[in-house]
């Protein structure tokens, strides 16, 4: 992806349900690598200008798919780019927006809009790669600058940005963090995928699973540590579901068939 001005990768950035704070975070990030600038072309991205294209390589997607209508924008931005990435934990695992899944749509809507539910056309909210293939993420909440410089980096000189498949609780061990449980609190980073350099539990607080479940986590037995740790049940689930909600119920439904 190299070649003259004219010829620089045209990226695109889109944004469906979410905060933008993924967004917000790639131009702290093109303010602090302005370099990144000279060998893309940026053609659309709402956040910083008002330039619009239907050409572009590579999209980059913040937020999740909450309505019937955004399949079609989705579907259209799949066929369009060569690559595809998800930006942030909405865009990757449907992120706070799928709390709402664990609770029947309707009364979501009735208690959100009142007498105009039947308004709003929406659905339960869905990670990026449900509807269209996703060829590279960039998880958490918001995303890590240096990891989006990092992925950008890989995917100019064409190759796959791989993440890390081990728990977060190996990055807190390697920066000599003292565990949070050992403070009377609860994390995530057992089942949480690595790759934020355990920002979180480094200022004293637990993880709340922004990056994902690892590829093989333990649920079952990590439940019985919060369970210990003076959890109930409801407690448990409420824990997992602020960013987890869609993996944790696949897990569920893998393990009961």
């Amino acid at each position: 992806m190299s070649g003259t001005v004219n010829e620089l990768p045209r990226v695109a950035f889109f944004d469906f349900t979410s905060c933008e704070g993924c967004q917000l975070t790639v131009l702290d990030a093109l303010q602090t690598h302005p370099e990144l600038l000279k060998v893309v072309n940026i053609v659309e991205f709402r956040e910083a200008s008002s330039a619009r294209s239907e050409d572009y390589q590579i999209a980059f997607i913040e937020g999740s798919c909450t309505r019937p209508g955004d399949e079609e924008r989705l579907r259209k931005i799949r066929e369009t780019a060569v690559y595809v990435i998800a930006l942030g934990a909405c865009a990757h695992l449907g992120g706070i927006n799928a709390i709402r899944n664990r609770q029947p749509l309707l009364d979501v809507r009735q208690y959100v809009y009142g007498d105009k539910a039947e308004w709003y056309d929406t659905y339960p909210a869905r990670a990026i790669d449900q509807v269209i293939q996703v060829d590279a993420v960039i998880p958490g909440c918001p995303i890590d600058r240096d990891e989006f410089v990092r992925v950008v980096t890989v995917l100019l000189q064409g190759r796959q940005p791989k993440l890390p498949d081990y728990p977060m609780c190996i990055e807190c061990k390697l920066h000599e963090n003292i565990c949070v449980y050992e403070r009377g609190q609860v994390c995530l980073g057992p089942i949480t995928r690595a790759g934020c350099n355990a920002i979180c539990p480094a200022y004293g607080y637990g993880c709340e699973g922004c990056r994902g479940l690892v590829s093989a986590p333990n649920m079952e037995s990590f439940q019985e540590v919060l369970a210990q740790h003076g959890l109930s049940q409801a407690e448990i689930d409420e824990k997992l579901s602020l960013f987890l909600t869609n993996q944790t119920l696949l897990e569920k439904e893998l393990v009961h068939g």
